[in-house]
């Protein structure tokens, strides 16, 4: 009888717990699939990673050139697509590599910059015809990741292998190392060895955000009087692979973390917090979606390996690749196979994923669930 009643307060203990358990979880909203992109040439398709958003409210997303089976050969392939999904147009990119990332249109220039990881040159590339032309190039060996640009448009490019942050004017033709530091690094034998990833300044310009993916944290480096670059230090830590990073309206921090198939946004807390050593720090206030399987066809449902993301133009809007990349490819360290692994081998179609800019309300943020987003930031 004793054994039956101890049971039984366990039991009530946790039917309470679980009854209870909904009310403080994350809303996670919903995501739908923008667009299945189409073969690169007859029977060849490959993944995606960059994305950005042109003031003609369209999508822009060059090929990364792998797939199921490795490495692709010959040129990158930029797709544009139309807010509803729909394939504009897909121009090979001429003088590249396979291997594209991080994209975006000079504010200044009006020039979409596109890193291509492969040769390491940043290039200059006609949406229209895929014709392009090198602005700079620091050298194959770099690993150029993600850029964004100050308001005078000079471009910021993240180096994920050398742990930099480069500096190119907004017509090109030279490489300057903006800031280099451990922080920025990828660290040895750590799993995604990308160190600097996504940038994004801040609204007010005043300090450039990096993720570091290796690492799980998110940097902060503030940008002195005159342009140069401060001391690094920590933003914040414990997101899962943090990758592509945009900043709304409100500074809320979109963050694909690409190991944990899901969307994390922060919110700048700028008071003391008791035993952290920086006042100037974000707490997580919505964690948006997940990898929900792969459909009879091939196609992720949800998120996978989230890598890169940009709110529409009017700000209504999130757009994200699936990179779904099989990371042993990528991974020089052997026997590091993420835990995706598995899934991202079954895949027969790459994606790029549209969900509303909206941060869904919830016992624990009341008052955020209208803060959307305004910048094409990738």
């Amino acid at each position: 009888m004793t054994g039956f009643k101890i049971g039984a307060a366990a039991l009530a203990l946790m039917i309470g717990v679980l009854g209870a358990a909904p009310a403080n979880a994350w809303k996670r909203g919903n995501v739908d699939v923008l667009a299945v992109l189409p073969d690169v040439t007859p029977g060849v398709k490959s993944s995606v990673e960059g994305l950005t958003v042109g003031l003609d409210g369209n999508i822009y997303v060059p090929t990364f050139g792998f797939n199921t089976k490795g490495a692709l050969t010959g040129n990158a392939v930029l797709f544009v697509i139309s807010p509803n999904g729909n394939i504009l147009r897909k121009v090979t990119i001429a003088n590249s590599s396979p291997h594209m990332l991080g994209l975006r249109f000079n504010p200044v220039t009006g020039a979409l910059w596109v890193l291509d990881f492969g040769a390491g040159n940043v290039l200059n590339v006609d949406p229209s015809t895929g014709s392009s032309s090198i602005l700079a190039s620091p050298g194959a060996t770099t690993g150029l990741n993600a850029l964004t640009f100050d308001a005078s448009g000079n471009g910021y490019v993240s180096d994920s292998f050398s742990g930099a942050i480069y500096k190119v004017p907004p017509h090109g033709g030279s490489f300057s190392t903006w800031k280099m530091d451990p922080l920025l690094g990828p660290g040895t034998g750590l799993t995604p060895p990308f160190g600097a990833n996504g940038v994004e300044f801040s609204n007010d310009g005043k300090t450039l955000f990096v993720a570091n993916t290796a690492f799980h944290q998110i940097i902060q480096i503030p940008v002195n009087s005159d342009g140069t670059a401060g001391t690094p230090s920590i933003y914040v830590s414990g997101i899962n692979a943090p990758d592509g990073i945009a900043i709304d309206k409100n500074n809320n921090m979109w963050i694909c973390a690409n190991q944990e198939d899901e969307i994390v946004v922060t919110q700048p807390f700028t008071a003391p917090i008791p035993k952290m050593p920086s006042e100037n720090s974000a707490k997580v206030i919505a964690k948006l979606d997940d990898f929900d399987g792969i459909d009879p066809k091939g196609i992720v449902s949800g998120l996978l390996f989230p890598a890169s993301l940009a709110f529409s133009p009017d700000g209504q809007w999130l757009y994200v690749t699936n990179l779904t990349l099989y990371l042993p490819y990528a991974d020089p360290n052997p026997g590091h196979v993420a835990i995706d692994s598995a899934w991202t081998l079954q895949v027969k179609g790459y994606t790029v994923s549209k969900l509303p800019a909206q941060i869904p309300s919830s016992e624990n943020n009341q008052g955020n669930q209208n803060n959307q987003g305004n910048q094409s930031n990738q």
